[in-house]
């Protein structure tokens, strides 16, 4: 029977913690004089590190002793410790061999340098074993999910997922670092982060400068890609961005800037006229004296994700999110919660333009080793799925973050100085396959301008569900191209509402096939000023077939239509309706009118007063378009708000 060892000693710095004393031990696993001395001697070696001698006197114990276990044990702590896990696992194996409960944490180290060698079979059980014996919870706890990382590993190795990355080439990769990729809505602006040795000139105390770059496609290649200018690049360091899909907005951490919150804060940039803004901090509820970075903007500019270090969190780095509220203010951040955060690391979300779909890296769930990419689905406003990991070869032993996936989900961007390139990290694109994309997501892009003038125009955007009646996208055309780009996923019924000072506001509808081959839809708009006698037709004003009770998904037109007359509160308007020739022209009449006295009380209802308001029927007697088919009797059958007056 073994006796029992009191394993004190003073040697801390070895793999196991076990801390040897040099004090004369009364029990070891040797009764051999020769043996224990040399034991001894060799502890007092490794005291004053002097590891060549060290080893010599504890093999020579083994020598004198070839069952001796503890000079087995302090090898093997010496040989983790060296990083040389050839020898550590032979000597940690002899020692469960020869004594296998005499020091149970040998089998958790043992499985540990087994995983790094790839051993998976063997560290499987060797995680089982010390499951036998009495240790700290917290050890079997991390001995179980060991063993459900091999089982995913060995799983995943077995069924690698799709992956054929390609490097981006030249013009956006040199032989610095670059990395965290995000792309516009269209895929047509490039942004990223390039780390390059400091111009001497320059006053910072940092080696390296971190800066943003970006690259516009051309005839489908990438062009040169350029430093943005400032005030976006500073001497200091800027980096972790991300940019909202109609690239209006662009969101990113800098550290240590006068007037910051803490090491590392959040900033926003709004691109004017061709122009970025000078960048905002996003203030103390987002920003505290801890660390906040790695943004990701939701498609509709109320939430952003981001990465965080602050008090209440589940774990070490979390994610949290922030909402922007109508007076334009960021709320308190809000954890994420246990489905995505852990008590382990957290970082790099990606919220796809879909507004359901979030990617992050995370080593605290299950997978390869260090840092692996997660995604999960949006269950409802405050509740995530259960994260799936994206599988490998995509993953590996090592960390892979800042993923990103383009809005149609069929390209992903990621950093990588572990493949092929042109210097360290660089960035690669690859086909996302089928299970990890996003749900499809389109665009709508074009220009606004002054019907009368073809001046172009500044414009305020919604496009909204009209099933949920909740707001998809949110923007802004260029003051000085006009230009918008918004994205929009498939499979939906919008209505988009385009509103600008001193104009007419726009209307329209249309649903988004799920077709993977539909093209991006393109549409330029022009705006009618404010004069007697203009028009607009209400498109997203709704009434079942025949009849004149407005139907629910009306009211968000109508309410745009309320907030237009309460803002202009000198013009007189008259709701007219028309229809198609479809039917008894008496009956049409009828309906018409009905039509528009609907919205006529609607419009009082909500508070606009009577003498700035009348209506009447068209009937059938006014078409836009043919009645020979569907899609012109439609257009017929339409709501117009026309200019009667202007006080």
């Amino acid at each position: 029977m073994r006796k029992k060892v009191c394993l004190l000693f003073v040697i801390c710095f070895f793999y196991s913690g076990i801390i040897f004393s040099q004090q004369k031990q009364k029990e070891y696993t040797s009764k051999n004089k020769k043996a224990v001395e040399a034991f001894e001697k060799g502890l007092t070696y490794l005291n004053k590190n002097d590891l060549n001698a060290g080893f010599k006197s504890l093999n020579e114990a083994i020598k004198y002793d070839s069952m001796f276990v503890e000079p087995y044990l302090v090898l093997a702590d010496v040989y983790a410790e060296s990083k040389d896990n050839s020898n550590a696992i032979k000597y940690y194996r002899k020692v469960t061999q020869m004594n296998p409960g005499f020091f149970p944490m040998a089998w958790f180290f043992l499985g540990e340098l087994q995983m790094e060698t790839k051993d998976y079979s063997k560290a499987k059980t060797s995680f089982k074993e010390i499951q036998k014996y009495k240790v700290k919870k917290e050890t079997l706890a991390q001995a179980e999910k060991y063993v459900k990382q091999i089982d995913f590993i060995e799983h995943c190795l077995n069924n690698p997922v799709p992956f054929a990355p390609q490097n981006l080439g030249n013009a956006i990769n040199t032989e610095n670092d670059e990395y965290l990729p995000v792309l516009t809505a269209d895929e047509q602006t490039l942004i990223f982060t390039r780390r390059f040795p400091r111009n001497e000139q320059t006053t910072s105390n940092t080696p390296e400068e971190e800066d943003f770059y970006v690259s516009q496609k051309a005839n489908g290649q990438w062009t040169k890609a350029m430093p943005m200018p400032p005030p976006i690049n500073t001497h200091g360091n800027e980096g972790a961005q991300c940019i909202s899909p109609d690239g209006r907005f662009l969101y990113f951490t800098a550290c240590n800037r006068k007037g910051g919150y803490g090491s590392c804060d959040l900033y926003v940039s709004e691109l004017k006229s061709g122009a970025w803004s000078e960048p905002k901090n996003l203030g103390p509820n987002v920003n505290t004296n801890y660390w906040e970075s790695q943004p990701s903007i939701s498609p509709d500019g109320k939430t952003l994700y981001f990465t965080g270090n602050r008090p209440g969190g589940k774990g070490k780095k979390d994610i949290w999110k922030t909402t922007l509220n109508e007076k334009g203010t960021w709320g308190i951040p809000v954890n994420l919660g246990d489905s995505i955060n852990t008590e382990e690391d957290e970082v790099s979300p990606f919220i796809h333009p879909d507004n359901q779909t979030l990617y992050f890296a995370s080593n605290g769930h299950i997978g390869m080793g260090g840092m692996d990419i997660f995604y999960t689905r949006r269950k409802n406003d405050s509740a995530w799925a259960t994260p799936v990991n994206v599988g490998c070869p995509i993953n590996t032993e090592g960390d892979e973050m800042n993923f990103f996936v383009s809005a149609s989900g069929k390209k992903a961007l990621f950093s990588s100085d572990k493949l092929s390139g042109f210097g360290k990290q660089d960035i690669f694109e690859f086909d996302l396959y089928e299970e990890a994309r996003p749900v499809e997501v389109t665009y709508l892009k074009g220009k606004i301008f002054d019907e009368l003038t073809k001046q172009n125009l500044q414009a305020d955007f919604e496009i909204i569900n009209l099933k949920t009646g909740e707001v998809a996208t949110r923007s802004k055309s260029d003051a000085k191209t006009g230009n918008f780009l918004v994205s929009l996923p498939t499979d939906q019924d919008y209505a988009l509402n385009v509103s600008a000072e001193k104009y007419l506001f726009y209307s329209e509808n249309f649903s988004v096939s799920k077709d993977k081959e539909k093209t991006p839809y393109v549409k330029d708009i022009a705006l009618k000023p404010i004069l007697v006698g203009e028009s607009m037709v209400l498109k997203n004003t709704f009434f079942e077939t025949n009849k004149w009770e407005l139907k629910p998904e009306s009211k968000i037109e109508l309410d745009k239509l309320v907030a237009f007359m309460t803002k202009n509160k000198s013009i007189r308007v008259q709701i007219i309706g028309h229809t198609d020739n479809v039917g008894n022209p008496k009956s049409n009449q009828t309906l018409s009118e009905n039509r528009a006295g609907a919205v006529y009380d609607y419009l009082i209802e909500k508070g606009i007063m009577s003498n700035r308001l009348s209506f009447k029927g068209m009937g059938e007697t006014s078409p836009v378009d043919t009645n020979h088919t569907e899609e012109g009797r439609a257009n017929n059958r339409r709501t117009e708000c026309k200019i009667t007056g202007i006080n």
